[in-house]
């Protein structure tokens, strides 16, 4: 018995929550998966799991054994990183992930400046708006928007950003500007799900308002939301960045601008385990500065 496959195949399995979950994420057969964790479990002379109809639980010799065995992978990764001159020169291959408009507008640019820099990396992008589990995905670095839930990673953060609400000069010229969170109620409103309960609560004289402007459109993404505040069908409220180049060529205009004061976090987040990899640090050096410029310059547009 391969005793290191085996931990593998069973860290697989307690990670994926079954053994044919396991043995889909090792692309491996079911018998040949379930085989191993016995041969294990024969070997060790304890069970380590408790297998029912839908999922697997671990005993406490698991949970034991469980702890010790990614120690011990996580050593052997370590020291094959070491080997092949991953800790002496930035190389290999780098996976991130990031939220799908952010991540094109504000980090795949700088992204790809650092693929320039470094050309021993290859650089695999997972964009998704969903949170990505960094460990079972196999992912070195993700960027995250909003406040932190997973308090095992190392975070840092680059910056904030901000709901900014917008509306097109045609617009703007048919049914006049309004001043106050107060006078939307007499607005039309372009609308989209990830912020709808919370877009509309505005900041006036340190009392939070709820405005309530005449929904024209709810969309299901920023996108159709801002396209429908630029053919003047209403008022749209999205990030501060995600309507950059509308700004920049007038297409829209920044309204009721100082009652928009929630920000958001971004952080750049990555586990740990181990000496840091030199692609994962050189990675890291690069871009904190340069998001933390970008963020920063997002308020001068």
């Amino acid at each position: 018995m391969d005793r290191l496959d085996a931990m593998q195949v069973l860290l697989a399995v307690v990670d994926a929550g079954s053994l044919s979950a396991g043995s889909r994420k090792l692309n491996a057969p079911l018998p040949s998966v379930s085989r191993k964790v016995a041969e294990l479990e024969r070997f060790l002379g304890t069970h380590l799991l408790i297998r029912t109809s839908r999922n697997i639980q671990l005993t406490d010799a698991g949970r034991d054994y469980v702890e010790a065995a990614r120690q011990i992978v996580a050593q052997i990764k370590e020291a094959e990183l070491r080997a092949s001159g991953e800790y002496e020169v930035p190389r290999g291959e780098l996976a991130i992930t990031m939220p799908l408009v952010f991540g094109q507008q504000q980090v795949m640019p700088l992204a790809l400046d650092f693929l320039c820099e470094h050309p021993e990396i290859i650089l695999n992008v997972l964009s998704v708006d969903r949170v990505v589990h960094l460990v079972d995905e196999h992912v070195d670095v993700g960027i995250r928007l909003g406040r932190l839930v997973d308090s095992s990673l190392y975070a840092v953060k680059v910056g904030d950003f901000r709901l900014v609400t917008y509306a097109s000069p045609a617009y703007l010229a048919r049914n006049g500007l309004p001043l106050r969170p107060e006078d939307l109620v007499n607005h039309d409103a372009a609308v989209f799900g990830a912020i709808e309960a919370a877009s509309w609560i505005y900041d006036l004289d340190g009392q939070k308002v709820q405005a309530a402007p005449n929904i024209r459109i709810r969309a299901n993404t920023s996108t159709d939301a801002i396209e429908a505040a630029v053919r003047g069908i209403g008022v749209a409220r999205a990030p501060s960045y995600q309507a950059l180049n509308e700004l920049r060529t007038g297409a829209l205009v920044r309204i009721l601008d100082e009652h928009d004061n929630k920000t958001f976090p971004v952080h750049l987040v990555y586990a740990r385990q181990g000496l840091l990899p030199l692609k994962v640090r050189a990675f890291l050096d690069w871009m904190v500065p340069r998001m933390r410029e970008a963020l920063r310059q997002l308020e001068d547009i």
